[in-house]
């Protein structure tokens, strides 16, 4: 691996902006990726994301503003970054008539890799990546899952330090998601700085620890998901399922700090807390509050709403303003 990467910020994008003839791609993106992030980048589509992660990658090289990788800027020495950059695009491109081993190898070749370290590094990637057994297939004879897994072994195949990636797990099945999860989890465990597109929320929600949310080609957010939720001021939720239910709670159950209480369904109740509430409070109140009308409780838990229902209420919030 090489030298690039230190502690800290290694990436910083400085009002970056980017012109399509006279489409305004990106308006005045800034950010960083600190070393270690797991990155996750969102927005609606024609946001501008691709667009900057080609910029991050190299392949788009007029553009105002400034990108650098630990202080080195991408317009002037990206030859030399690259050593150190994994890149999957979104819609992997192979040459259908190679096999495996052998566009993998040309990959390497290009990344400055030795042919002697080539050999041993093509079957731990394709191990790691659950496919060792498709080296010598063609990849016209793989499946669109199987051949975004041969990506991704393109990607992490040089070890880089860095891996920017656009939809990684497009096409994935579930299982396939999970262990591409797996595998960024434990690269990022190891030192890998890992920035990441995706239109799948759930799997933003599962990997990243900071997240920016690109809109009209301008960044809206940048933070983390717990960021985002007190930034959107919702109310907080406790839920609440008992496996005995006595009834006689109903008319009487005043809990300080609970602004109302639905019942869902029989023996399912979600508690709304009013603005500044203690929720560990309410919850302590609760249990003994039930107990004491001779219910039993199975579950009792704060609801933490999902990223993907924050994005959807911040882009409309957004669009609203």
């Amino acid at each position: 691996m090489s030298g690039l990467a230190s502690s800290g910020s290694i990436v910083n994008l400085d009002s970056v902006t980017k012109f399509y003839g006279s489409l305004k791609a990106l308006d005045g993106v800034s950010f960083e990726i600190r070393k270690g992030d797991i990155f996750g980048y969102i927005g609606p589509n024609g946001a501008g994301k691709t667009t900057t992660i080609k910029i991050l990658v190299g392949l788009l090289k007029k553009f105002d503003g400034s990108v650098r990788y630990n202080g080195v800027a991408v317009k002037d020495s990206w030859t030399t970054i690259s050593k150190d950059v994994g890149y999957l695009p979104q819609g992997t491109g192979f040459q259908e008539w190679r096999t495996v081993s052998h566009a993998l190898t040309t990959f390497g070749r290009l990344s400055g890799m030795s042919e002697s370290t080539l050999a041993g590094r093509i079957d731990t990637v394709l191990k790691m990546v659950g496919i060792p057994e498709v080296k010598e297939r063609r990849v016209n004879q793989l499946s669109g899952g199987t051949v975004q897994k041969v990506g991704m072994a393109q990607a992490i195949l040089h070890e880089p330090g860095i891996l920017i990636l656009d939809e990684p797990m497009t096409g994935l099945d579930p299982k396939s998601r999970f262990e591409f999860k797996e595998i960024f989890k434990d690269l990022s465990r190891g030192g890998t700085t890992i920035f990441f597109s995706s239109h799948i929320l759930s799997d933003v929600q599962d990997l990243a620890n900071r997240i920016g949310i690109l809109n009209g080609g301008r960044i809206t957010h940048l933070g983390t998901a717990a960021d985002l939720e007190e930034r959107m001021k919702l109310p907080k939720e406790v839920d609440l399922i008992l496996s005995k239910d006595t009834g006689k709670w109903r008319g009487k159950l005043a809990i300080s700090g609970v602004k109302e209480i639905i019942e869902v369904e029989p023996s399912h109740l979600v508690l709304r807390l009013v603005e500044g509430a203690d929720v560990d409070a309410v919850i302590d109140e609760l249990i003994r509050k039930l107990l004491s009308a001779g219910c039993t409780i199975r579950k009792v838990a704060p609801i933490a709403p999902t990223l993907e229902e924050l994005y959807i209420r911040y882009l409309g919030g957004a669009e609203e303003q």
